[in-house]
């Protein structure tokens, strides 16, 4: 799916503000509430939306650590594969996950209230899958934080969703 000017515009509202009334939005763009709406549900269709949600603070949900763990395996059969993919889903503590290249196979992000937390994760982990190596590294300070993806690589001169009157 292609998007055009519009979509970009709608899409980077929702970004920053998924709770904005579509009436605003549409306001905000230039369109009636309806048409509005269907291009967020012609987005929705397509998966350019995957969902919506609430972010919330790390601090005042006690999860304020952030530990950036990197697993090496020396295994890279299918079995050992779905096995762990399965394990990590399991872990709550683990908020973002990454095949990678280069030296490291595996990127977790992990939030915990603290150190102790993240040893008790660190011993579930372990006890849970083989792994060659793990090494972790807390967070000192958050510098830069976003779940807004840049939208100037998706835009595309032509409508390709027709605004409805």
């Amino acid at each position: 799916m292609t998007l055009d000017k519009l979509d970009i515009k709608i899409l980077d509202i929702l970004q920053q503000d998924c709770t904005v009334a579509v009436a605003e939005i549409g306001k905000k763009v230039g369109l009636s509430t309806t048409p509005c709406w269907r291009r967020i549900q012609k987005m929705e269709e397509m998966g350019v939306i995957n969902k919506r949600v609430a972010l919330l603070d790390a601090e005042k949900v006690n999860a304020p650590v952030t530990v950036f763990v990197f697993i090496t395996t020396n295994q890279h059969s299918e079995d050992w594969l779905a096995k762990f993919h399965k394990a990590i889903e399991q872990f709550p503590e683990v908020v973002e996950f990454y095949r990678m290249s280069g030296h490291v196979d595996y990127l977790l992000r992990v939030v915990v209230p603290d150190i102790a937390a993240y040893d008790d994760f660190y011993k579930r982990l372990i006890e849970g899958v083989d792994i060659a190596d793990v090494s972790s590294s807390f967070a000192m300070e958050q510098i830069k934080f976003t779940t807004q993806l840049p939208l100037h690589y998706a835009q595309s001169e032509e409508p390709t969703i027709d605004p409805i009157p």
